[in-house]
């Protein structure tokens, strides 16, 4: 009932009767509101609790269109299977699963992950089984970690050699290589970098794991000068994250060097069908604090960037996907148009769109659209629909990255209300452990696209100011 939602005050009834005439995305998610703090513009702001949500509306049916899977759903929950594991499972993904009927493979992560009840759970020998009679069409992971799982018990099916084709980034610069005959690359192991004659490199080049994840291990090196300070940077930021991320998704003995690529940088949650075309779920611009900046700040989407980028991106992806030969699989996509116009990949994550529940979470907020939902049934999204109404809008994911260079345990508290004021419309905020993880959380928000200084203002900060450092 309305007020009742987990303990959240009632919210203004006309805010709830929107909700309301939204339900079908999610009919079992329950809903309330929390506005609290000093009002901005007029407009009341969310509480910085552990977890302050908008929930997502659902458009009419036509924001989908042209569903690709035939297959009913029952022969669909046979063939398909998601997967959650550490290090974060959010509610709006907890929802998706329960309320649409996706089964999830029961491992001991996902046991710990609280998933809801009435979560259709499927056990570990039955998808092993179900995997050997029919094959395993459709997989999705809310982490790769996830990953592990997968070469251990489906060695056997083609997923594992279909992963490593993208998460291994030189076997995919090698796989890719004919589409990108120019760019340069060169994998390197780890104990061999000190000897690494920069002279012998293309500069300004990017160094990082061949094996990575949420940009740990990446650095910009711009001369001679500034690699052998870069590779024990390198070592030493692997080694504070060595136990946070298994060697499938992070591992240190294995790198890269490749040359820059300039200009605008993008990220698209996608997925390629059974046929393997690739059917766009969101686009987000990548925004850097400076050319040096290679953190995961701040992405932004809006109704003007997908409109702009979605018919070249589709192509790009069609390119992409015929080279890779990819069925049936989900993709984070980071790549970079240049100034000529050309698209070059950054990398491809497969299995997954953005991680720890961002990307997708946050298209659903802006804009009524489940990529979740479009990937399990197969939709492709009608975007006419979904962008109605959103020009001069901007929708914003914020990581709340640790850039000072601070240890976690030095660092007492952080100041979440402060940040919020900072912010006219602040959407959902995810508190997170600063001590066991690299972020203090994520924040979606969204901006009136002439007030995009809001977004500058956290992109050139490292944040010390809402921290409270010192033993509590």
């Amino acid at each position: 009932p309305a007020g009742a939602c987990r303990g959240f005050p009632p919210a203004p009834a006309g805010m709830l009767a929107g909700w309301e005439a939204r339900r079908p995305l999610l009919p079992r998610f329950q809903w309330g509101s929390a506005p609290v703090g000093a009002p901005s513009r007029g407009r009341p702001r969310p509480k910085a609790g552990p977890y302050v949500r908008a929930p997502c509306p659902a458009l009419p049916a036509t924001t989908y269109t042209g569903r690709s899977d035939s297959n009913p759903p029952l022969e669909r929950n046979r063939k398909h299977m998601f997967f959650v594991d550490e290090p974060y499972v959010s509610p709006f993904f907890k929802a998706t699963v329960r309320d649409h009927g996706i089964p999830v493979v029961d491992t001991p992560a996902a046991r710990r992950a609280g998933l809801l009840p009435g979560t259709r759970l499927l056990g570990e020998r039955e998808a092993v089984q179900a995997a050997r009679e029919g094959g395993v069409r459709r997989v999705y992971t809310t982490s790769e970690n996830a990953i592990g799982w997968i070469a251990e018990h489906l060695a056997f099916t083609p997923l594992p050699d279909r992963i490593d084709r993208f998460k291994n980034k030189v076997r995919f610069r090698q796989l890719t290589r004919p589409l990108f005959p120019d760019l340069f690359f060169r994998g390197i192991p780890a104990g061999d970098l000190p000897d690494v004659r920069f002279e012998d490199l293309p500069a300004p080049l990017v160094l990082k794991p061949a094996v990575g994840f949420f940009s740990v291990g990446v650095r910009r090196v711009e001369d001679a000068g500034a690699w052998a300070e870069a590779v024990a940077a390198v070592g030493s930021e692997l080694d504070r994250a060595r136990g946070l991320y298994p060697d499938p998704v992070l591992d240190g003995r294995s790198f890269i060097v490749e040359q820059c690529i300039d200009g605008e940088e993008f990220a698209v949650d996608a997925y390629f069908d059974a046929e393997g075309a690739p059917v766009v779920l969101s686009i987000l611009k990548h925004l850097f604090a400076s050319d040096a900046d290679v953190s995961d700040r701040v992405y932004v989407t809006s109704a003007e960037i997908i409109e702009e980028n979605l018919a070249p991106f589709t192509g790009f992806l069609e390119r992409l996907g015929a080279q890779t030969g990819v069925r049936d699989l989900p993709v984070h996509v980071e790549l970079r148009r240049g100034p000529d116009g050309a698209l070059v990949p950054i990398e491809v994550n497969p299995l997954r769109f953005g991680g720890w529940c961002t990307t997708a979470d946050l298209t659903a907020l802006a804009y009524g659209l489940n990529p979740y939902v479009c990937y399990w049934e197969g939709r492709r999204p009608h975007w006419p629909t979904a962008l109605a109404g959103k020009t001069g809008k901007m929708y914003a994911l914020v990581v709340l990255d640790n850039a000072t260079g601070l240890d976690g345990g030095e660092i007492a508290a952080f100041d979440y209300e402060g940040l919020l004021a900072t912010f006219e419309r602040p959407l959902e905020l995810r508190r997170l452990d600063h001590r066991a993880h690299p972020v203090f959380g994520f924040l979606f928000t969204e901006t009136r696209a002439d007030n995009v200084g809001e977004l500058e203002r956290v992109l050139h900060s490292d944040l010390r100011e809402f921290m409270v450092v010192g033993a509590r």
